[in-house]
């Protein structure tokens, strides 16, 4: 887990999560005191929904390959791109919530959760 999120303003929404160098070596981190994950993708910084749409299985337990990120209790993954579920199954999309990096340190905005990004 990356250290306790910082809360920059109250208006702003955005918590800083983690180190970049960190987040590169653990692929997926749990954001603490948030029900939030921050996923390295082939180059790209992802934070999503801990709990999958589905069955609210953790998805800190999953795997990420080829850009999805597969559910641990059954066979469906998400497209990290926008959050959409294998073709099939009946459930809304992963929450996926805008991300920044400034000086290497990974900023996550909270108040706003969007299905894509």
């Amino acid at each position: 887990m990356c250290g306790r999120p910082i809360l920059v303003d109250d208006d702003a929404g955005w918590i800083a999560v983690c180190d970049l160098d960190r987040l590169k070596l653990e692929a997926i981190v749990r954001v603490a005191g948030r029900d939030l994950l921050v996923i390295w993708n082939a180059g790209d910084v992802v934070a999503c929904a801990r709990a999958c749409p589905h069955e609210q299985a953790d998805l800190a337990l999953g795997q990420v390959t080829a850009g999805r990120l597969h559910c641990p209790r059954h066979a469906a993954s998400f497209d990290l791109r926008d959050g959409a579920m294998t073709a099939g199954w009946p459930s809304p999309p992963l929450r996926l919530h805008r991300v920044r990096i400034t000086g290497g340190q990974i900023w996550i905005e909270v108040q706003q959760q969007q299905a894509g990004r």
